[in-house]
């Protein structure tokens, strides 16, 4: 990853000044959460919401769990080693951190055409245009924002009042319906029907590619290295996924209140019918900026972390910095490129959660043959029932992965 550059270039820092670990232990849960909690998040949940009902709640349970495994897994292993999760693989094996370098870019750039999508589809709601037209505006105020100071400091304070209001939003929804909490606990635990696709595509779309990495590597910026910061990387790791967590259960519960009275979700957009249906025309359209700023926050959150893996083989501080700019403004100009050409916001913000689905087995296994590395970790003892439960993460997500591209083809 960059070496924090201050010059001409003015690539963002996320490390801010110096801090104590608590606080940069809480700023990587925040990151991680507002990477996994962006456009994709809130329309898949509301897709699989309208065509499963109340058994997404089983695949959202199988998703906090996995979700835990993953980043308690990544998080440790990263911090513990004091090394880039890159640097990590090609020490297990050289060339390694290429292959996982070219898995995470690969999967950041279909995470960041549905990025696109979800801030066109945002400005789709608020103003009309078309969510292509939209997407084409949001990745110029990116590769802007990417080269003024300060700006996504900026971004991500408005986000967090945003996060903030649509919480809120969600608990009024979710007061002035008849929410059927029954079905939906009962279902969590004995659903009627189990669908890989959903499973894989949550998981993938909330832990999946560059997301999974996006929280170590903050707090490997933030000078958090050594197995003495594990009770901080815990909190860390912990606070995140329960930030995600509690907006998916909120919205799943609140989209199945609208879904249970025969309400048919919008198709295009089904996440704003949601907020359309239970707080009407102001819902609909608070709900196209909040969908437009998640845009363009996981836009940058993707951009900073996909590039990271590519140039860190970048020697000289010259060269990362230069290659670093170019990487920037071609990643977000080729994702919105193929997004313009493609269209269909909803439905590739259902696939690019999918996508990353495969890649987290394989940058699981390799940090989990890291943790017994001595090499790698030194004398720390990764504890086994994560290396267990990790593999087993690992197993059923390379399983249900096979299984879905069979069912698609």
């Amino acid at each position: 990853m960059m070496n924090k550059p201050k010059d001409s270039n003015n690539i963002p820092d996320l490390n801010g000044p110096k801090a104590s670990p608590r606080s940069i232990a809480m700023g990587a849960a925040f990151l991680m959460a507002m990477a996994a909690v962006g456009p994709g998040f809130l329309t898949q949940t509301a897709t699989f919401t309208g065509q499963m009902g109340a058994d997404f709640g089983f695949a959202i349970l199988i998703c906090i769990i996995f979700d835990i495994i993953v980043q308690m897994n990544v998080w440790r292993i990263i911090v513990v080693s004091g090394k880039k999760a890159q640097v990590i693989a090609n020490e297990i094996f050289p060339g390694l951190g290429y292959v996982l370098s070219f898995l995470v870019a690969v999967g950041g750039l279909f995470f960041n055409i549905g990025n696109v999508g979800g801030a066109g589809l945002g400005l789709n709601v608020l103003f009309g245009i078309s969510p292509e037209n939209g997407a084409v505006i949001a990745g110029a105020l990116a590769i802007i924002i990417f080269v003024v100071k300060n700006a996504l400091t900026v971004m991500d304070r408005t986000v967090q009042a945003l996060a903030v209001v649509k919480v809120a939003i969600l608990l009024y929804i979710i007061f002035i319906m008849a929410v059927p909490y029954q079905a939906a606990v009962h279902h969590a635990f004995l659903p009627t029907k189990i669908d890989f696709y959903s499973i894989v595509t949550i998981v993938g779309g909330t832990v999946g590619g560059y997301i999974s990495f996006s929280g170590g590597h903050r707090l490997i910026e933030g000078g958090m290295k050594g197995k003495q910061n594990i009770k901080y990387v815990n909190e860390g790791a912990l606070t995140g996924i329960g930030i995600a967590s509690v907006i998916r259960v909120l919205l799943f519960l609140a989209g199945l209140a609208v879904v249970v009275t025969g309400y048919k979700l919008d198709p295009t957009n089904p996440a704003a019918s949601i907020f359309k249906y239970a707080a009407g025309n102001f819902g609909y359209k608070f709900f196209g900026l909040l969908l437009f700023a998640a845009g363009m926050t996981s836009i940058l959150g993707s951009t900073f972390t996909s590039t990271s893996f590519l140039d860190f083989a970048v020697k000289s501080k010259s060269g990362l910095q230069k290659s670093r700019k170019v990487l920037i403004i071609s990643f977000i100009v080729i994702s919105t490129v193929i997004f313009y050409i493609i269209g269909s916001p909803a439905k590739v913000l259902v696939f690019v959660g999918a996508a990353n689905g495969f890649v987290l087995p394989i940058a699981l296994a390799i940090l989990l043959i890291a943790s017994v590395s001595k090499k790698i970790i030194g004398d720390y003892h990764h504890p086994k029932w994560l290396i267990i439960s990790g593999w087993f993460v690992v197993a059923f997500m390379a399983f249900a992965s096979i299984k879905t591209v069979i069912g698609l083809f």
